[in-house]
């Protein structure tokens, strides 16, 4: 078991968000997290990141108890984080991007090859030398997907990595999603059903800060309770 979470509560001030959420995610596993916005998917990450503190519960990384460690440690132990919003430099190339990150890792010639692969990986390689503040939006996302995975973390959190996309767009970041968890564990939080299908087979779907239900996508889809209370009749034509 990679990420262990049992009872896990936080909030913003005093008003609660998560309430008591339970769920584990094994080496290479892959979490679909699924709710419309407002239900406590993106407070979900945050907490499992540090971001927010925990207000009750545990969460486990390994044999670390993380619950009260500082996001930047939990970096360290091998958990990145890619946000809704990209958090990039607009002001530097792609590749200077990349360096940034792999350079964490790697050194000298090292490093210029682990940015070549990374850039090729993510479908930038002719974008390289472009400044990120002059891409789209589906490009940036990519530029940050980058980001994450050039620090390799072992467990991957992405808050809503399709959003904003075109058609096209969404179906190359799914292959890019598909092909990260050959080698990776991920934890996806996502509101629409549809992007959810195409990258995930097992579903956690959130109800007002707790778990509503966890199956298998094919059963999220005919489950009565999500299709008609939740995500609405038409979900599931």
């Amino acid at each position: 078991m990679m990420l262990d979470v049992q009872g896990l509560r936080t909030g913003y001030g005093r008003i609660p968000i998560l309430n008591g959420v339970s769920f584990s995610v094994n080496e290479g596993e892959f979490i679909g997290v699924l709710g419309h916005n407002g239900m406590g998917k993106t407070t979900l990450l945050k907490a499992l990141m540090g971001f927010l503190p925990a207000t009750g519960g545990r969460v486990m990384f390994g044999h670390d108890d993380v619950t009260a460690v500082e996001p930047y440690r939990r970096a360290r132990l091998g958990i990145g984080i890619k946000t809704q919003v990209p958090s990039v430099f607009d002001g530097l190339s792609v590749r200077e991007n990349i360096w940034l990150a792999a350079s964490r890792l790697h050194s000298g010639d090292k490093t210029r090859r682990a940015v070549d692969e990374m850039l090729e990986r993510v479908g930038l390689t002719d974008a390289a030398e472009r400044l990120v503040g002059q891409l789209a939006h589906g490009q940036r996302q990519w530029v940050e997907l980058g980001l994450v995975l050039a620090t390799d973390p072992q467990l991957i959190l992405l808050d809503e990595p399709a959003a904003g996309m075109t058609h096209e767009e969404v179906n190359k970041t799914a292959e890019l999603v598909r092909e990260i968890n050959r080698t990776k564990a991920l934890i996806v939080v996502e509101h629409d059903m549809q992007f959810i299908r195409m990258i995930a087979k097992q579903v956690t779907v959130f109800n007002q800060g707790s778990v509503l239900v966890e199956d298998s996508i094919e059963n999220i889809m005919r489950n009565p309770q999500v299709r008609d209370i939740y995500l609405g009749k038409q979900a599931a034509a």
